[in-house]
C-alpha cells in the first residue's frame, strides 16, 4: 500500500508519496490549480486502488482537487489541520514549506491510516452553500444595524424610545424617509401616520405624533445632511438583505425537504428547519460518525478534564477543541428544547435537582440532544421520546 500527502495552497499544491514504512517513493512535486496541474498530480499518484491520499481541508481550495481525485477513482482522506500540525511537531520540525508539509502528510497517512472521506450528496452540498450564504448575509445585516445605531444615536437619539429595534421594517421605513431629527421638521402627522412599513401596516397616529414631538426637541437635530445620506443607504441595504434572506429561507426549506436525514431531524422538538439545515451543512450525515460520543466530541460538548499528580479539579470546563460554530448554533435550539421537549425538560430538571448549575445542565442537555440527533440519523426514523421515571431515555 502506498500513501500520498498533498499540501493545499491557493494556486500551487504539492504532492509526495511514501510506502508503508514511510520511505519516500516519489519526492514532493509541485502542481498548479488547473487541468494541466491535475494531470501532473495523477501521474505522480499512479493507478488508483493501491494508494491512499491524505490532504488537509484548507478553506475552499481543496474542493476541486478532491472532486477530480474522487472522479479518477482515488481514495482521499480529508484531515483536520490540527492533527497534522501536532504530528509534524513530534519530530521537532523547524522548517515549514509546501514540499515538507506534503511529505509530512504522507507519513501521517502511512502511520495513522485515516479513513477515506466520501463526497457529500448534491442535496447536502447545496444545503451547505445556502446555509453558509445565509450566515454571511446575517453577518452583513448585523453590521448594517450596528452602523445604523451609531447614526441614529447622533442624529436622533430619542428615536429608539418609541421604535424599539432598529432591525425592524418599521424602523427602516421611517428612517429611510426621515433619517434625522431635522428631517421631521414641518412633517404633517397624518402623512407620517399613513406611511406603510411592510406593505400592509401603517405607522399610526400615536407613534407619528410622538416622533414628531420628540424630533422637535431632539439633541441631535443639528447634524448635517451627511448623516441623512448614510442612514438612507443603511436602510436600503437592510431592506435588500431582508428580501434576500426571505428568498434564501424559502430555498433552504425547499432543499431540506429533499434531504431525508434533514427532514427527520425536524421531528426532534427544538430542532427547526434552520437548525436542521445548519446541522447538515456542518456535519453532512451525522450517522457517518462512529458513535454518538464521537459526534459530541466533534462538536466539543464534552468536558476537558485536566488532572496531573496532586492536581485534581472538582469541575472540568468544556474542551477547547470542537466546532464552536455548531455549538453556538445549537445553543438556542437547546433552550427551546428544554422548554418544549418533555423528554429533554425532564432530563434538565433532574440535573437541576441534583444541584447542577443552570448552564452546566444546559450543556449536558445539548450533549443529550446530539445523541438524539445521532440516533435519528443512524436509524433513519423519526424521533420518538420514551419517558422513563427519570426522563432520560431517548
Amino acid at each position: 500500500m502506498r500513501y500520498a500527502g498533498i499540501d493545499i495552497a491557493s494556486e500551487t499544491h504539492a504532492v509526495a508519496v511514501v510506502d508503508a514504512d514511510g520511505t519516500v517513493e516519489s519526492k514532493p512535486t509541485l502542481f498548479a490549480e488547473d487541468a494541466t496541474g491535475y494531470q501532473t498530480a495523477l501521474r505522480v499518484l499512479g493507478a488508483p486502488g493501491d494508494v491512499l491520499i491524505a490532504m488537509e481541508a484548507t478553506g475552499h481550495y481543496w474542493k476541486n482537487l478532491f472532486a477530480a481525485l474522487a472522479a479518477a477513482g482515488h481514495a482521499v482522506a480529508l484531515l483536520n489541520p490540527l492533527r497534522t500540525h501536532r504530528f509534524a511537531g513530534e519530530d521537532l520540525t523547524r522548517t515549514k514549506t509546501d514540499t515538507i508539509d506534503a511529505l509530512s502528510i504522507a507519513r501521517f497517512a502511512a502511520q495513522k491510516q485515516p479513513l477515506p472521506t466520501h463526497l457529500p450528496d448534491p442535496a447536502t452540498e447545496e444545503l451547505r452553500e445556502l446555509v453558509r450564504l445565509r450566515q454571511r448575509l446575517l453577518q452583513d445585516f448585523g453590521d448594517r444595524v450596528r452602523q445604523l445605531h451609531r447614526l441614529v444615536d447622533l442624529g436622533f437619539p430619542e428615536f429608539t424610545r418609541y421604535v424599539h429595534g432598529l432591525n425592524t421594517e418599521l424602523a427602516s421605513a421611517i428612517l429611510h424617509d426621515y433619517p434625522t431629527a431635522a428631517a421631521f421638521h414641518g412633517v404633517a402627522v397624518k402623512r407620517l401616520a399613513a406611511l406603510r412599513y411592510d406593505g400592509t401596516h401603517r405607522v399610526g397616529i400615536d407613534l407619528a405624533r410622538a416622533l414628531i414631538d420628540a424630533a422637535r426637541h431632539s439633541v441631535g437635530q443639528h447634524h448635517s445632511a451627511a448623516y441623512r445620506v448614510q442612514v438612507r443607504y443603511a436602510c436600503q441595504d437592510l431592506d435588500l438583505l431582508r428580501r434576500r434572506l426571505r428568498e434564501l429561507d424559502r430555498d433552504i426549506d425547499s432543499k431540506l425537504r429533499e434531504h431525508a436525514v434533514g427532514t427527520l431531524l425536524t421531528t426532534i422538538d427544538g430542532i427547526g428547519p434552520h437548525t436542521a439545515a445548519y446541522l447538515i451543512a456542518e456535519l453532512g450525515d451525522p450517522a457517518h460518525f462512529a458513535t454518538a460520543g464521537a459526534l459530541a466530541a466533534y462538536v466539543g460538548v464534552i468536558p476537558g478534564l485536566r488532572q496531573s499528580g496532586k492536581r485534581h479539579t472538582l469541575r472540568a470546563p468544556l474542551t477547547p477543541i470542537g466546532n464552536a460554530r455548531l455549538r453556538a448554533a445549537l445553543w438556542m435550539p437547546t433552550l427551546t428544547a428544554v422548554r418544549y421537549n418533555p423528554w429533554l425538560r425532564a432530563y434538565y430538571q433532574q440535573l437541576r435537582a441534583r444541584g447542577k448549575l443552570p448552564k452546566v445542565a444546559l450543556v449536558a442537555c445539548m450533549h443529550k440532544l446530539l445523541f438524539a440527533i445521532y440516533s435519528v440519523a443512524k436509524h433513519r426514523r423519526p424521533f420518538v421520546p420514551q419517558l422513563t421515571a427519570l426522563g432520560t431515555t431517548p
